[in-house]
């Protein structure tokens, strides 16, 4: 009787779930066991901003640590697909900048905000035929993995109003041709949602 009840009650919660729910259910899950590419963001505030915000995007020129080379500017250029998407005033520097550079060229452009991102560390393991006969390592076959550090800064006052650490590593049914820098798009994007005070989803 009792596994019956269970049994039914089971089927009514599943009744209030959606398609899409159970799929990003699904996901979330996958990724969380590594099957799929899977990111942490630690933010130091749970600040939100306004949508019709005005935010300069530049990524400092640090190269990280390692034998993975980001191309550069990368980490802006994914800040600015996920950030465009929910608010409607962004714009990005040409190319990797000091944050005094990056700080006078969005005051110039008259940015509320400066977002300023950086590859901190990328480890771009062999994940396909080429990179196997580059290396020929069997220690470095494997997931690619990076972190990404972020500051949010206001440009009027120069105040420090966010920081975020985004951890990220690649899934074992997505490792092939993958780099560090094909991990970032969606903790980017989920970052921006959580600046409007979205969810993840």
């Amino acid at each position: 009787m009792r596994s019956l009840v269970l049994l039914l009650a089971s089927l009514t919660l599943s009744g209030c779930m959606t398609v899409s729910d159970m799929a990003e259910g699904t996901r979330y899950q996958m990724s969380d066991a590594g099957l799929l590419d899977h990111s942490d963001t630690r933010r130091t505030a749970s600040i939100r901003v306004q949508p019709d915000s005005f935010i300069f995007i530049a990524q400092g020129a640090f190269v990280p640590p390692g034998s993975a080379y980001p191309r550069p500017n990368v980490v802006a250029e994914e800040a600015f697909n996920g950030f465009v998407e929910y608010f409607p005033m962004v714009r990005r520097a040409r190319q990797p900048e000091g944050l005094e550079q990056a700080m006078a060229e969005a005051r110039a452009a008259g940015a509320h905000y400066l977002l300023y991102c950086r590859f901190a560390k990328a480890d771009d393991r062999i994940g396909n035929a080429d990179e196997w006969a580059d290396q020929e390592a069997l220690d470095r076959v494997g997931l690619d993995s990076g972190v990404i550090q972020i500051m949010l800064i206001e440009t009027s006052t120069q105040y420090l109003i966010d920081t975020a650490r985004i951890r990220s590593r690649g899934g074992l049914l997505t490792f092939h041709d993958n780099k560090p820098q094909d991990l970032i798009a969606r903790p980017l994007a989920q970052y921006a949602r959580g600046l409007l005070g979205m969810s993840d989803q």
